[in-house]
Formats: C-alpha cells, sequence, structure tokens
C-alpha cells in the first residue's frame, strides 16, 4: 500500500488529475476503476475522481509495487537527464512560479516524446538545486504558462506548483498581466499606434492572416507598438519597436506587423524573404528578431499577491545589438 499525503503546492485540484501526473502510464479508465473498486481511496472513504485536494488529505494506493512502478512512467532524472543550466536564465524564482530566458531555437514544451524544450531544461535546474525531488515529481510536474515560438526569445513563466500554475493562468486568462515584446522590423515607423484586426489561422500550414474586417471564423486581435529607433536606409532601413500585446493570439505579433507592410525581420512565413536572405548573409540571421522582454504584473491577489504591481524584464539576445551595430541609428 502506498501512502500519499496532500501538501500545500498539491492543494487545489482535482484527485483524477492528480491521481494522471502520480500514475503517469495508467489509462483512464484503469483509474477511475481503480476508485470504484476503493482500491484508490481518499480519506480513507471510496472516492470519484472530481473530489477538490486539500492540503492534509491522504490517498491511499493498494497497488503492488511492481504496478506502482509500471503505471508512474519517468522519472525526474529521466525527463531531466543530459540537460545542463545556465543559473543566468533563471531570472526569477520561488516558491511558486519561476521565470526563465528562453533562448531563440528551443521549444517552450515538448510537441513529441523525443524533444528537448524548456521545462526539460528547468527540470534540470530544479533537481540540482534540490527544490525539485523524484516524489514532487512524481505528484507535479512543473510547466509552462505561457508559450513562444520555437524561434522567439525571451520570458516564459513556469508553474512550480500546483497554486502557482492555476494562479498564473487565471492572470494571462483576464489580461491582467502586461507582456511587452521588443523586435526589429524592417522599414521606418515614426510614431506609436494601436492597431486591430482580424485573425484567421489555417491549420494545415499552422499560418494566420490579419484582416482589416470582421471575419467569418476570425479572431479579434490588437497590438499596441512604439518605435525606440529607426536605423538605416535602403535594403538596411529597420525600426526597433516595442510591441504589447493587448490580445495573445497565435502569432499575433508577427502576422499583424506584417500586415501594415512592416515585417518582423528573419520572419520567413510571415515576412519577405529578399530583405530576410540580405540579413541572413550579413549577420548570419535565420530567425524572427522578437523577444518577450518585460512582464508587468498588476494587483494581484491571493497567493501571488506579493508579485503585485512587480516587473520583469529579460535581457536583448546578442544578435540584437549587431543589428544596432549594422549601422548609424537615431533615437525616435
Amino acid at each position: 500500500m502506498k501512502l500519499l499525503t496532500i501538501c500545500e503546492q498539491d492543494a487545489g485540484q482535482r484527485l483524477d488529475k492528480y491521481l494522471s501526473r502520480y500514475l503517469a502510464q495508467a489509462p483512464k479508465g484503469f483509474l477511475y476503476k481503480m476508485m470504484r473498486k476503493k482500491n484508490i481511496t481518499l480519506n480513507a472513504k471510496r472516492c470519484e475522481g472530481p473530489e477538490k485536494l486539500r492540503a492534509g488529505d491522504e490517498i491511499r494506493l493498494f497497488f503492488s509495487e511492481e504496478t506502482l512502478e509500471k503505471f508512474q512512467g519517468k522519472s525526474l532524472s529521466e525527463a531531466a537527464a543530459s540537460q545542463s543550466w545556465d543559473p543566468g536564465r533563471i531570472l526569477y524564482e520561488d516558491e511558486h512560479i519561476l521565470l526563465f530566458n528562453k533562448p531563440a531555437g528551443m521549444l517552450s514544451q515538448k510537441a513529441r516524446e523525443s524533444d528537448v524544450s524548456a521545462v526539460e531544461y528547468v527540470l534540470a535546474y530544479l533537481r540540482e538545486n534540490g527544490s525539485l525531488t523524484g516524489e514532487t515529481y512524481l505528484r507535479f510536474h512543473p510547466s509552462v504558462c505561457n508559450r513562444l515560438d520555437r524561434n522567439t526569445s525571451g520570458l516564459l513563466i513556469v508553474g512550480k506548483s500546483m497554486a502557482g500554475l492555476q494562479a498564473m493562468s487565471s492572470v494571462l486568462k483576464d489580461r491582467s498581466l502586461h507582456k511587452d515584446y521588443r523586435c526589429f522590423v524592417f522599414g521606418h515607423i515614426r510614431e506609436s499606434r494601436h492597431i486591430r484586426g482580424w485573425l484567421c489561422k489555417e491549420e494545415a500550414k499552422n499560418q494566420v492572416q490579419i484582416f482589416r474586417e470582421e471575419r467569418l471564423g476570425g479572431l479579434p486581435v490588437e497590438t499596441w507598438y512604439t518605435p525606440l529607433a529607426v536605423l538605416g536606409s535602403g535594403n538596411t532601413k529597420r525600426t526597433l519597436l516595442q510591441v504589447r500585446l493587448v490580445t495573445g493570439r497565435s502569432h499575433q505579433i508577427r502576422a499583424h506587423l506584417a500586415s501594415i507592410g512592416c515585417p518582423i525581420i528573419g520572419d520567413y512565413k510571415y515576412g519577405d524573404r529578399r530583405i530576410n536572405d540580405f540579413y541572413k548573409k550579413e549577420l548570419g540571421i535565420s530567425h524572427q528578431l522578437l523577444h518577450a522582454w518585460r512582464l508587468e504584473f498588476g494587483t494581484m491577489e491571493g497567493i501571488l499577491s506579493y508579485l503585485s504591481d512587480r516587473q520583469f524584464t529579460a535581457p536583448e539576445p546578442e544578435i540584437f545589438e549587431k543589428v544596432r551595430e549594422m549601422s548609424g541609428f537615431a533615437d525616435a
């Protein structure tokens, strides 16, 4: 028999969700069957799955050691295997969340089992500093709260506890957390602007289109941008923008800026191939120059109230400085 006692970090989630994490390889039907047969109990009583867990609750698993091992899936060591970590990429950490400066080229989270993503990187860090053990990993897998495209760098929020993950998901949904990006676009932009449109996604191509007028199946999008610097001329003309997302749709910044004739440099999906080839030849740029630069918290309530009105920034990647130095620039 295995006894699991719910701690504060695990509280607030459904019993069946908790069991699905702890016994990651067990079919859901098997878990519900075991609950019905009282091979899984909650506080020594029969349970059904939807129950919300509280600190101090006791779950008993009347399984053999062989059955437990079979259904527990990967250990923390396996999940974080071969991942080295650079403490400089951890920008902030407390008991509930962690802020990670993701480099361009790294997935936010796995798309396939063989992928290595920011999650595995963070797991290696947490294992190394002792804040995540094999037993706690079985109960809760730290995961990202927001996502960035593979070739977009910058701030990722990682939930270290279930309470932190739920609280961050709530503020991301209600838009009380402001997200500011920096990017280099082709062309000269000299005035701040608030642009709106309708976004339609073509699933087969994993690509979106922005329209000025409402379209069937389209989602409204809003983007603010402010020019920080105007550089170059001719084929090298470019503007460093600071962009704030009002809505947060897939590929929103990339497609929205391209729709007004100012695509992000290095973005082959939405940009100008001729211009991108030029920058690739000159500076070796092969991905969009888009960086999740700042998170600005509003008034926070509950478990993350200590983050109220705080701001966090991720240093710009080195390639941004190279683009600045390509020629002289004038402040906008």
